[in-house]
């Protein structure tokens, strides 16, 4: 049964896989375990949750129920390869039979990417999300996930991609299998109360940005386009109270929900704000919501001859004042400012003098072929120095 009563709002979905929502949901992490078959979870989460009472609360709970669980945390904020074979290796050590993806999006993507490489003999850049490249992986030796976000933006319980930097190329590759959609997802917002409002915001920026793409991007798919809608509503409703009252349940609630849409909607594709903000994040260590924010006005204006009649439709569905690319500009840029998110680059410490490095990644990056306007190596590099001077004007 799914209810919305005022503040309390508790469901079970099956789209597009298995969803607990609902304050308190976390004490059915055993449950979920047990019905993907896991016995021997390995807990994978991010540095800074390791020792949190919320992490600690999660592995009593699944000692409490026969489940002899082991953590693993030793990850970037922008995970890397190593970090996953690290975690295969604990895996392997641990005689693990599943995998619990515990906090941000970096924790679900390297929770994902391990679930893929502990039966694979390949190395995990055979895997990245080109052509048919995922047909190389053993899909019966993939471990069960089950997925326990603890912000509001990334969407990684939901995704079938895990994002890892290529040390080696200095870029991020998606790494892609159907089978890396976690079998088991837990929306517990009372797990993300205790998230910054700095992270809040810029979290709850990523969300915009998945929907906002999704609805967007190339191609015929009503169903993402719907999907994106309703998350945009809910970000425009409930992202400012959650940055201004991070102990507001409700807002915490339909945040978590619109990020889960977000990246529901974007398997429809993505587009320019990611190929733009995947280099940055890669060459300077930036969080990825905050990058997709400040580049979020910039790619809107870019887009504008192509997008001009969904961003009417959109425009009155968020009840906006004005109307089309215009409306849902200044949207953005009020909302980046109530809630505290730098206006360019510059303000990031990007500087114009490594434009170059940052197009060369962006070219390459598999989110520009999802924008609905083509781009070139020129648009690239132009976007880049507007971005840094923070110019907003449609090119």
């Amino acid at each position: 049964m799914n209810i919305d009563v005022g503040s309390t709002l508790l469901g079970n979905f099956n789209y597009p896989t298995a969803i607990r929502f609902g304050n308190g949901r976390i004490e059915e992490l055993p449950d979920a375990c047990a019905k993907l078959g896991i016995s021997r979870p390995l807990l994978i989460t991010d540095p800074g949750l390791a020792k949190t009472d919320m992490v600690q609360n999660a592995m009593t709970l699944c000692m409490g129920s026969g489940l002899p669980a082991l953590s693993f945390s030793e990850l970037a904020s922008n995970p890397v390869g190593a970090n996953v074979a690290d975690a295969v290796t604990a895996y392997r050590i641990g005689n693990h039979d599943g995998v619990i993806g515990f906090g941000g999006g970096s924790a679900m993507d390297v929770a994902k990417a391990t679930a893929l490489m502990v039966g694979q003999c390949r190395p995990i850049w055979d895997f990245e999300d080109r052509e048919d490249w995922y047909l190389r992986a053993d899909a019966d030796a993939i471990a069960p996930v089950v997925a326990v976000p603890t912000t509001a933006g990334t969407g990684s319980e939901v995704g079938r991609v895990a994002v890892i930097t290529d040390e080696s190329a200095r870029c991020k590759k998606l790494i892609f299998h159907p089978k890396l959609m976690p079998g088991a997802v837990i929306l517990d917002p009372a797990l993300t109360l205790s998230l910054p409002a700095n992270l809040t915001a810029a979290t709850g920026m990523d969300a915009l940005a998945h929907n906002l793409e999704a609805y967007c991007a190339r191609g015929f798919h009503p169903l993402a386009d719907g999907i994106a809608l309703e998350g945009m509503r809910l970000i425009r409703d409930w992202l400012p109270a959650a940055v201004s009252d991070g102990s507001d349940i409700c807002a915490r609630s339909h945040m978590l929900v619109a990020s889960t849409m977000g990246a529901t909607a974007f398997q429809k594709g993505l587009g320019a704000i990611h190929a733009l903000s995947h280099p940055v994040g890669a060459l300077h260590n930036a969080h990825h919501g905050l990058t997709n924010a400040v580049f979020m006005p910039y790619v809107l204006a870019f887009n504008r001859e192509v997008i001009d009649e969904r961003m009417v439709r959109l425009a009155r569905y968020l009840a906006l004042p004005g109307e089309g690319v215009d409306a849902v500009i200044e949207w953005v840029l009020a909302l980046r400012s109530e809630i505290g998110i730098p206006h360019s680059l510059a303000d990031l410490g990007v500087v114009e003098n490594g434009v170059a490095d940052l197009v060369a990644l962006a070219e390459i990056d598999q989110a520009r072929a999802g924008n609905p306007r083509d781009l070139t190596k020129r648009d690239l590099t132009q976007l880049f120095v507007d971005a840094i001077h923070g110019d907003v004007t449609a090119r």
